[in-house]
């Protein structure tokens, strides 16, 4: 995988939806582990069965709860068999008072390790994997006839099977073009719960966008475990490059920014390249995966580029769009790195410069190549080689996001802020802005001057 990003676990927000005519409806819980595509699939799954539930933010509340898991962070599947642990008491409880609860386990923990699920924790009910989600109701008739169920890994139907009836709770949408991966690095499990790289056909996503540009939407994330190798079918019947798709999906009227991730490094051809200067609508900002500054590294973990190949196409972008900003990724302590190894890591952050990035220490997965090392690095110098690169890396963040003091920067105001008469929104590089301002803000681009910054977000005025 190019590197997924991750986020905190997220529990996503209520929606409303109209109820069935006289029929009362059921109560679902739905708890987001991971990353990016995760919340998207979140949303659709949760799409299939709006007409049958009604989000509660209480997992004791729920008739139905989905923990919809990831296998990148460290101790997924632990961390699942703890809220399943918990989960049990509550499912116990809810049937002496006469209430039946039905449990599924969805995405990827789910697709490693679906019937150790099912054999090691009873109290689960369903267990599905991230290319079966279109059968999700299908799939809930069966368990809930007290068939314990887990499904079966379905590429073919998914993206047609999930195309509409979104429900829109923003001005910013993720649009999945792409799924799963083809590089195989030595460290990711994401061909093994993804599959193989698959795209969407170019007119349903243009589909899909102009239907969310209908209802209010004024900013897309194309969103793939591999993104830029996007190779969907175009109208003209000829396979489409990402960057293609993004110059025709910018002629939408009333669409207004574009985005996409996850990439990887030996997909980011010059075309693609070259859209960042020639598209406005293509945001500049960039989350670029690297993993090691190291090329002995990269070998290892199969990246199949190098070092100096990146730094190449760094200065490519930054002459194609020069007011570009990056993030990245970065895994300390790969079996076998050395002083030197993390050293040229810590080089390249400082050749580079990156307004954001996510770092982690190196954590085995099994069935990955690189679980079967033998020269893993000590805990220790893990930890402490992560603190040395977390503390350039938000030195790097905090000295970007102090640059933007006095700039007016368009800001897609999205919702309240924290603290009353405050409006929250996004700058074309993804920071936080903070204003205070009216809530009809929301969904409309305004010009902010920017008058603080710290690590996480800045701070401005409106410009009228």
């Amino acid at each position: 995988m190019s590197g997924q990003t991750t986020t905190p676990d997220i529990k996503t927000p209520k929606t409303d939806t109209p109820e069935k005519t006289g029929t009362p409806k059921k109560k679902v819980f739905v708890k987001t582990f991971g990353c990016q595509m995760n919340v998207y699939d979140t949303e659709r799954m949760k799409d299939l069965i709006k007409g049958d539930y009604s989000e509660t933010d209480e997992p004791d509340d729920a008739d139905l709860v989905i923990l919809n898991t990831c296998h990148i962070r460290e101790k997924a599947a632990e961390k699942v068999y703890s809220d399943l642990g918990r989960l049990k008491a509550n499912k116990t409880k809810r049937q002496a008072e006469g209430k039946a609860t039905t449990i599924a386990v969805t995405g990827c923990v789910a697709q490693a390790e679906g019937k150790e699920i099912l054999r090691r924790a009873p109290v689960v009910d369903l267990v599905v994997g991230p290319q079966s989600y279109q059968n999700l109701p299908k799939l809930l008739d069966q368990s809930q006839k007290g068939e314990r169920v887990a499904a079966e890994f379905d590429v073919a139907d998914k993206f047609k099977a999930l195309k509409g009836n979104r429900t829109i709770t923003g001005p910013s949408a993720f649009v999945t073009v792409q799924e799963g991966c083809d590089k195989f690095c030595a460290f990711c499990v994401v061909p093994y719960t993804r599959g193989a790289e698959v795209s969407r056909p170019v007119e349903a996503i243009v589909e899909e966008v102009r239907a969310l540009v209908q209802h209010g939407v004024r900013e897309v994330n194309l969103l793939g475990q591999n993104v830029n190798a996007f190779h969907g079918q175009g109208p003209d019947g000829n396979s489409w490059t990402l960057a293609r798709l993004i110059r025709h999906l910018a002629k939408i009227d009333r669409l207004d920014r574009l985005r996409f991730t996850t990439s990887h490094p030996r997909d980011m051809d010059d075309d693609l390249i070259a859209a960042h200067g020639d598209t406005p609508k293509l945001m500049p900002y960039l989350h670029l995966p690297i993993q090691s500054g190291s090329d002995a590294i990269l070998k290892a973990m199969n990246r199949k580029h190098t070092a100096a190949e990146y730094r190449q196409m760094i200065d490519d972008l930054r002459q194609a769009r020069p007011d570009i900003a990056l993030s990245s990724d970065f895994i300390v302590g790969f079996p076998g790195e050395s002083d030197q190894d993390f050293e040229d890591t810590m080089q390249l952050v400082r050749d580079v410069t990156f307004a954001m990035a996510y770092s982690f220490k190196y954590s085995e997965r099994p069935g990955t190549p690189a679980a079967e090392k033998h020269d893993q690095v000590p805990e220790a110098v893990k930890s402490e080689r992560l603190q040395r690169l977390q503390a350039l890396l938000r030195e790097q963040t905090l000295a970007f996001n102090h640059e933007q003091i006095g700039k007016t920067l368009p800001v897609l105001f999205e919702k309240p802020g924290r603290k009353p008469g405050q409006m929250q929104g996004r700058s074309p590089y993804l920071q936080s802005v903070y204003v205070d301002g009216p809530e009809d803000l929301k969904g409309e681009i305004v010009d902010v001057e920017i008058t603080g910054a710290t690590l996480n977000s800045l701070q401005g005025h409106l410009v009228r």
